[in-house]
């Protein structure tokens, strides 16, 4: 396929078509001052909770890429830190981060578990952990507490390579500069990209996805790109084939809960589901 080709099939994609704005119907309950400050919050919670979930997982990886977790030893780990710090992320959550870095480097196996919640939010949670038995009798009493079943949902995902770019600030997504970023990812062999749902008008983020194999080539790649781009993250990820939307807010907001409860177990590396919480 030629490179114009491809990039043009980037610029019709499903994923980057799907922005990350949402718009719901006026409710019944009336159109009162309250009620906007509440929908408002909660969507800004919501866009909190990504964050610190990618946060973490950067912080996790880091370590593990850098052979440290200690940050003086570790450039990646230290700049995953400041990056952690200058975004806003709590003290206590970075200190949480930390520790699993540490509880990594002395012994863990690496085990991922599927669950639904809902009858319709796929949830894949990925842990390391010295002790299986342990992690599944946690990972089983938070998905019972909220209702949710393990059962396979491996299918409602695709595994892809995960690379997250920045652009610097004044840097128009239109301009000649992210033109060949786009032609240069998909020489490298690009599968798709879209906007990150973290993304903001002061800090714009895109996520490009690859075959899982070529993950370390690609971000290599990606990374002496230079002019105004630069990589922050790389992962593993699963990607929903379709995210769940059309959920009633309170359901919304129960499945944010289960998510986060499924985070605070201490051996949780990452957790996806199929809902995209910026539709709250």
């Amino acid at each position: 396929m030629h490179i114009a080709s491809l990039r043009s099939s980037f610029r019709i994609s499903p994923f980057v078509a799907r922005r990350c704005l949402f718009t719901q119907p006026p409710t019944q309950a009336g159109h009162n001052k309250w009620s906007k400050i509440k929908d408002k919050k909660a969507a800004h919670d919501a866009q909190k909770s990504v964050l610190y979930a990618r946060m973490n997982n950067e912080i996790i990886v880091a370590a593990k890429k850098g052979g440290s977790a200690d940050p003086e030893k570790n450039v990646l780990l230290a700049n995953a830190l400041k990056k952690a710090k200058e975004q806003g992320v709590p003290k206590e959550n970075i200190a949480k981060s930390l520790a699993r870095c540490i509880g990594g480097e002395r012994s863990g196996e690496r085990f991922t578990y599927e669950a639904l919640a809902f009858n319709s939010v796929g949830i894949i949670i990925e842990c390391i952990t010295n002790n299986a038995n342990r992690t599944i009798h946690n990972v089983r009493e938070v998905l019972t507490k909220h209702s949710a079943h393990m059962t396979p949902v491996n299918y409602l995902f695709h595994r892809h390579g995960c690379v997250t770019v920045s652009l610097e600030q004044g840097l128009d997504f239109d301009s000649p500069t992210v033109s060949k970023f786009i032609d240069l990812a998909s020489e490298q062999g690009a599968i798709d990209f879209e906007e990150a749902r973290t993304s903001s008008e002061e800090h714009q983020q895109y996520l490009f996805y690859c075959p899982p194999q070529q993950l370390a080539s690609f971000e290599e790649a990606l990374s002496n790109f230079g002019s105004g781009i630069e990589v922050e993250s790389a992962e593993i990820a699963y990607i929903p084939s379709d995210r769940t939307q059309g959920l009633e807010s309170e359901v919304e907001q129960q499945v944010k809960e289960l998510v986060q409860d499924l985070e605070e177990i201490d051996d949780t590396l990452r957790v996806w589901t199929t809902l995209d919480f910026t539709s709250t």
